[in-house]
């Protein structure tokens, strides 16, 4: 197995640029390079071209303006709340993009919650407006989160749909770090790196025997199972998973003749939009394709039941894994488990060696790289290290000495495993 390392080089001017022309092409391309949102003041109208269309009467007014007519003290904490929401839950805290409806819900549910729970768990006597809140109110409800015992993945993105508030509001930096709210390390930090196997075979539980029962009881429950036993999809992947449709000639994939493993692919789109090519390149594959093909009803169908919508067949997903004790109180696994079971698998065999959640260790770096490379490009992240979370940390990183980093915007970022 080869390995190859590209440089990237610039070429030097041919003459002598003018100063004004060298800073202007500087800028385009430091623009075009990063897609962070430029933190400017608010200006009249639409700022990105992402954000949503505003209402007629708030045509040409920057958004002090808008909120001006809801003048604190005379208006409803909640409807202040919710116009604060139609300017900015679309989109993104810190990049220029927008964010997923499973966010924007979330996201919205949180901050209504939170308003709410002021008053009935944190002990205020009113509700504050939220151009009104203050470090008082923040520190009363992480309080209220320690009691509760939240996992430190849930406060973090909890702080982090707060920040996102300020920031709608001007306040750039007014919620603070976590440690000053007087939380732990142990009660903020995320780890990153997958601490112990999920898989199911880690659990002793029977992989194929389980989805035997499964596709005996509902054939397109258990033809998506094996999808994801085999492709590494994600829940909602397998359950929009077109047999017929997503499979691919090399040809329609784009991607370099040097790189051709095989004659087919599946087209996925997973989370943010990012499309990824898989290669039917295992029999193992092309079994779990040919059966959800059987199942389907017809060639246009998905995995889901063609009676209900996403949200229904979602819920039929669940339902029937429960059934069959696919949880974490039953068999101590869950679906995404065997998303789990085939990236762990993808990377053993790439490098003939257990991962270091296994127990793996003492792989050169350049192959150890080259193989979280391939399992980050299978679970459909952008980033290498997307893959420690499911095969654990490198030996090679855990010999360095690391200053614990809080990740606040993970779920904004729609990167998540």
């Amino acid at each position: 197995m080869g390995f190859h390392a590209i440089f990237n080089t610039c070429p030097p001017f041919g003459r002598r640029a003018d100063i004004n022309e060298i800073e202007r092409k500087g800028n385009a391309m430091q623009n075009k390079a990063s897609r962070r949102r430029q933190q400017v003041s608010a200006s009249p109208g639409r700022l990105f071209a992402s954000e949503p269309t505003r209402r007629q009467q708030w045509a040409n007014k920057a958004v002090h303006e808008i909120l001006a007519g809801y003048p604190p003290g005379k208006t409803p904490p909640f409807k202040v709340l919710e116009v604060l929401l139609e300017l900015f839950n679309t989109l993104h805290t810190s990049l220029d993009k927008t964010v997923s409806h499973k966010t924007r819900q979330e996201r919205a549910q949180f901050l209504r919650r939170f308003f709410r729970d002021l008053k009935a768990k944190a002990g205020f006597n009113t509700i504050p407006d939220p151009r009104n809140l203050g470090q008082k109110h923040i520190h009363a409800m992480v309080l209220v989160w320690q009691r509760e015992h939240l996992a430190p993945a849930t406060i973090q993105t909890y702080l982090s749909f707060l920040r996102g508030l300020g920031m709608w509001m001007g306040k750039h930096g007014f919620v603070r770090g976590p440690a000053h709210y007087g939380l732990s390390v142990e009660e903020y930090q995320r780890h990153e790196y997958a601490q112990r196997d999920k898989s199911w075979s880690a659990q002793g539980v029977d992989i194929q025997g389980v989805i035997e029962q499964v596709c005996a009881y509902d054939p397109h429950v258990g033809a998506s199972l094996r999808l994801i036993q085999t492709i590494g999809l994600r829940r909602k992947e397998a359950v929009l998973f077109r047999p017929f449709g997503s499979v691919v000639p090399f040809e329609a994939t784009g991607l370099a003749y040097e790189d051709k493993v095989v004659d087919q692919y599946v087209r996925i789109k997973g989370k943010g939009g990012r499309v990824r090519f898989i290669p039917l390149d295992s029999s193992a594959r092309l079994a779990a394709v040919e059966f959800a093909q059987d199942v389907v009803s017809s060639m246009g169908a998905h995995m889901g039941n063609p009676a209900n919508d996403l949200k229904q067949n979602l819920r039929r997903f669940d339902y029937v894994l429960e059934k069959f004790g696919i949880t974490f109180r039953a068999l101590g696994v869950t679906a995404h488990g065997l998303r789990h079971e085939a990236l762990i698998e993808h990377f053993q065999s790439l490098t003939g060696q257990p991962p270091p959640v296994r127990g793996g260790m003492g792989l050169p770096r350049e192959v150890d790289q080259f193989a979280r490379k391939a399992v980050s490009e299978l679970a459909g992240h952008a980033r290498i290290r997307a893959s420690g979370a499911y095969i654990g940390q490198s030996v090679v990183l855990c010999t360095k000495v690391s200053t614990p980093t809080v990740s606040v915007d993970l779920r904004d970022s729609d990167d998540s495993p």
